[in-house]
């Protein structure tokens, strides 16, 4: 990756320590029951980071700041949207009914410059990460909605994860609450996304990323190893 890893917040006050250190450890050798290498296996690497990873690229090569700012200046509302859908559906990360809601949503003039701005300002933006995140969530429930809502976890956190995994975190809700309760960690959680639970998954991710710095072949690149790391622990095909 181009920029180095961000740790987003610091790892202070009883959200960061309420650890269950068995807890860790535990996830932890679940994950070496499928990559003995930890981040540096051969197979973890095709089978859960190579696709997030193009995405990130790919979001670089068409959505890079400089690009994404020339678009949005020229009024390529449209192209932005069906740029930034078309990244986020090779990297497989959302339900095919969110992708749907949100292909929808910005369907229209109005939907697409709404999305394609505050998208922007989300990413690339100046001022506090939390008015900046608060913002782009107003814009995901202003959205026009057919069926399935927009502003859903999944799809209010898939971008910045894709655009910038240096410093944003996707958020699984059910495979991220259950890895959040193999770990130890008490993760809070709302079906509504907030900033203050948004916060506490980047404090869970750094608390992880703090354990597993200390042992070989588990020094995360970004936050891909961290969701890779969590998703082992919680998604149904990895049970054991």
């Amino acid at each position: 990756m181009a920029r180095a890893a961000f740790l987003p917040s610091p790892l202070a006050g009883a959200a960061a320590s309420n650890v269950i250190y068995l807890g860790a450890a535990l996830c932890r050798s679940k994950f070496e029951l499928f990559y003995p290498d930890g981040f540096e296996d051969e197979t973890y690497l095709v089978a859960e980071r190579f696709a997030k990873e193009r995405a990130h690229l790919e979001w670089e090569l068409e959505l890079a700041p400089a690009s994404f700012r020339k678009q949005l200046a020229r009024g390529e509302f449209r192209a932005i949207c069906d740029a930034a859908v078309r990244v986020e559906s090779r990297s497989g990360l959302l339900f095919s009914f969110e992708r749907m809601a949100l292909r929808d949503a910005v369907k229209t003039p109005a939907g697409a410059r709404l999305f394609a701005t505050e998208l922007y300002a989300f990413l690339n933006g100046t001022g506090a990460q939390q008015r900046r995140f608060n913002d782009w969530l107003e814009a995901l429930a202003d959205l026009p909605r057919k069926g399935s809502p927009v502003l859903t976890w999944p799809v209010a956190t898939v971008f910045g994860f894709i655009a910038r995994p240096d410093r944003h975190m996707f958020l699984k809700p059910r495979a991220t609450r259950r890895a959040a309760q193999r770990y130890g960690y008490a993760l809070g959680y709302d079906s509504k996304p907030t900033w203050p639970l948004y916060q506490d998954l980047l404090t869970f991710a750094t608390v992880v990323r703090r354990d597993l710095d200390r042992r070989p072949g588990f020094k995360a690149r970004d936050m891909i190893d961290l969701q890779s790391f969590m998703w082992v622990q919680g998604a149904p095909e990895y049970e054991t």
